[in-house]
């Protein structure tokens, strides 16, 4: 017999499993840290290929795309690259090499930060 004793297993609260980015633009002014944060994110999402490579990744099967399965937007190869480290560089993806190629991911709670920051702040009661 083990002396071993399993745990119960915790379900984070949607609270914790946000990124903390910034409170919705309506809830109050951003701070300067906050401020630098959002226009970082906003600004790499402000190029027209970042945004189409930012939701081909988002958007593709399974959470993640390998670099040549995303890399047809009309740009070359090492333009495409230079968006991708740029949206890395913002927070906006995450990157895995395997082999000669590079998986690309948007973790769940930036979309989720995202989506935060741009909803209406509830009413104080």
């Amino acid at each position: 017999m083990s002396n071993t004793k399993v745990l119960p297993l915790l379900e984070p609260s949607a609270s914790e499993s946000v990124a903390a980015c910034c409170p919705p633009l309506t809830e109050r002014p951003f701070s300067a840290q906050e401020a630098e944060t959002a226009a970082r994110m906003f600004k790499a999402l402000g190029d027209p290929v970042r945004l189409r490579l930012f939701s081909a990744v988002a958007s593709h099967e399974g959470g993640e795309a390998c670099v040549c399965d995303i890399s047809d937007v009309g740009v070359s190869q090492p333009t495409v690259s230079h968006h991708l480290k740029k949206l890395k560089e913002a927070g906006l993806l995450t990157s895995e090499r395997r082999g000669t190629w590079v998986y690309y991911r948007v973790d769940p709670s930036v979309l989720a930060a995202m989506g935060k920051l741009l909803t209406i702040a509830p009413a104080a009661a």
